[in-house]
């Protein structure tokens, strides 16, 4: 799991913190015109002078209306064409769900500053998968961001992916159809289970094909197009750690780690999975587990661990195969090319959370060290796929022991009714919808976010209508979430649970009942489920069809990608496997820069 390190704008990423007291832009206020009965009380008194028959007087007095309560004051806010002052934002955490909010938001002229806390970035693993969804909005948000990222990008959804049988495939990497017809050839081929209709799908809505992108390259470029807008947006080492909401109009005061409290008008919660916004919003005690550890901050643990390693091996079906799902008894393995002669592994287990056995620094979980420091994890894996295809054993063998990294995997039950806002302060990505990685959905999940949030609050015309804003971004999201979240903990729960080695007449690899109903779900999956799945994922696409471009980008990634591929294999065929070395933001931490050096890096960056 290697990550890039060299590039200058890491620099960036390790600023001193700075005290943070911001002083209020001028402000442009308006007054919400109240409607009031400006008459004054009359009142006519008759008096009748008992002693005469004269005819009564009348004296009339007049009485002061009561003075009227000041109406609240509000800020007009700017965009384009549009007078006042810009949105200001506060976002806590620097994840790809809260940068890509700063670009954009920076974009749409608010006035952005990320709070980071950089010891949050351990290694997890490289790449991140964007499906033609997410792609579709990052070339929404921008059309150099989107050609920036795709300069970077692995295409897997052009190629064959899909499920395969994880004792029957032969392992010689063949590449084999998925019908029936072995019920009655026992000399065809059950290496395939069922593919999956990625390129289909994303042909449908003319999107560009689902794919990964390291993770370091992906913060280098969304930094420096943040820095490029804002050269001081992001602040390292002070993450946020508790805020006061000030009410309608009044904003936020985040209150940040070194004491000091910086205001806002609106505090976006990106912190993560163990998120400080959401444990105060929430009534949430931050990391706080149960005895049992089945329960922490709210999250439930899924019933999984995940181990996961990367390796650069050429196989006989690498050019052919984009990731491919092992399945068998209790427990599933997974591939994918993520670029350069690489392929990233994860082998899930059933196994009760607590059950450690290598160093997990995922997710912005601590880095621990391995329980057992002389023990040889790929050896213990390969221990837990005794049976499995030799197509495992291969991957497993080709990777160096000390890259191995593991994590339970914990994610939030949907919650329709719970709303992600709370006054001033709103919530997104995995801060509140953490969700299991099946689907590589969740970094999609919070682009989409980042994008609705800022369309939501572009359409505000005074610090008035903010928290009605927010609001509204958590009704327009909330379903749509909700039904990935689900997806994604079926996903996972369907192949541990349901599914197992498949029925086949001709051996007896496949013969409890979990194995016959993987059988009879076979069509099901391949000619509705799948279909009907990754139309629902894609079918949220701003661009609109986006016509030759998704296979232009894919022709010329081709060429490119079998050039830096076989590069790779010479390399290692001369010089060995090499474990992954520290991600982007651990690079930074360990190499600061003085603060006055970052203008002269980004301009040589550019330059």
């Amino acid at each position: 799991m290697r990550f890039i390190t060299s590039s200058p704008i890491v620099l960036l990423a390790i600023l001193p913190a700075t005290t943070s007291f911001v002083t209020p832009p001028t402000r442009t206020t308006f007054t919400p015109q109240t409607s009031r009965h400006d008459a004054t009380a009359t009142t006519t008194l008759h008096a009748t002078d008992s002693s005469s028959n004269s005819e009564p007087t009348t004296t009339t007095t007049t009485t002061p209306p009561p003075p009227a309560k000041d109406p609240p004051s509000y800020e007009l806010l700017s965009r384009p064409a549009r007078k006042g002052r810009p949105l200001k934002i506060a976002i806590a955490g620097g994840g790809v769900g809260g940068l890509t909010a700063a670009l954009t938001m920076l974009q749409s002229g608010f006035d952005v500053t990320v709070y980071e806390k950089t010891a949050a970035f351990a290694r997890f693993g490289g790449p991140i998968q964007f499906a033609s969804n997410a792609l579709s909005v990052l070339k929404a948000i921008d059309a150099r961001l989107f050609d920036r990222v795709m300069e970077k990008f692995t295409f897997t959804g052009t190629r064959a992916c899909g499920i395969k049988d994880g004792l029957r495939a032969d392992g010689s990497f063949r590449m084999t159809g998925d019908r029936l017809d072995y019920l009655w050839d026992e000399s065809a081929p059950a290496d395939w289970f069922v593919k999956f209709p990625l390129k289909e799908c994303a042909d449908v809505f003319g999107l560009p094909y689902t794919g990964v992108i390291d993770r370091p390259d992906l913060q280098e470029i969304l930094i420096e197009e943040c820095a490029a807008l804002k050269p001081d947006f992001i602040k390292n080492g002070n993450p946020v750690v508790s805020y006061v909401d000030n009410g309608p109009g009044a904003g936020v005061s985040v209150n940040l780690a070194d004491g000091t409290t910086a205001e806002a008008d609106v505090l976006v919660g990106s912190d993560g999975i163990w998120s400080a916004v959401r444990a105060q919003m929430y009534g949430e005690e931050i990391k706080k587990s149960s005895e049992d550890l089945m329960k922490r901050q709210g999250c439930s643990y899924s019933g999984y661990t995940v181990f996961a390693g990367e390796t650069v091996i050429k196989t006989a079906d690498y050019y052919e195969t984009g990731y491919k799902v092992y399945i068998g008894p209790k427990r599933y393995f997974v591939t994918s090319d993520v670029g350069d002669g690489r392929v990233q592994w994860y082998a899930f287990f059933a196994f009760p959370p607590g059950s450690k056995k290598a160093p997990s620094g995922w997710g912005g979980s601590t880095r621990d060290k391995q329980e057992d420091p002389g023990e040889n994890l790929v050896e213990y894996i390969k221990s837990l796929h005794e049976g499995w295809t030799d197509e495992i054993m291969t991957v497993l063998d080709a990777t160096p022991p000390e890259s191995v990294e593991q994590r339970d995997l914990y994610d939030r039950a949907p919650e329709l009714l719970r709303s992600w806002a709370d006054g001033n302060v709103v919530l997104m990505g995995d801060a509140v919808h953490p969700m299991m990685p099946n689907l590589g959905q969740g970094g999609c999940q919070a682009i989409e976010d980042a994008y609705v949030l800022t369309e939501t609050l572009g359409n505000c015309e005074s610090t008035e209508k903010l928290q009605g804003a927010l609001q509204s971004f958590y009704r327009k999201r909330i379903l749509r979430v909700s039904i990935v979240q689900f997806l994604s903990r079926l996903a996972s729960d369907l192949i541990i649970n349901a599914f197992d080695t498949p029925w086949s007449p001709h051996d007896n690899l496949g013969k409890s009942w979990k194995s016959y109903l993987t059988f009879f779900w076979k069509p099901l999956l391949q000619y509705a489920i799948f279909p009907g799945q990754f139309a629902y994922l894609y079918s949220y696409h701003p661009t609109g069809n986006m016509k030759d471009i998704p296979d232009k980008l894919e022709s010329k990634w081709r060429t490119e990608h079998y050039k830096s591929a076989e590069a790779a294999f010479a390399r290692v065929a001369s010089e060995g496997q090499a474990a992954a070395g520290p991600s982007f933001f651990e690079k930074a931490k360990a190499d600061p820069v003085p603060s006055d050096r970052v203008a002269t890096v980004l301009k040589a960056t550019k330059d």
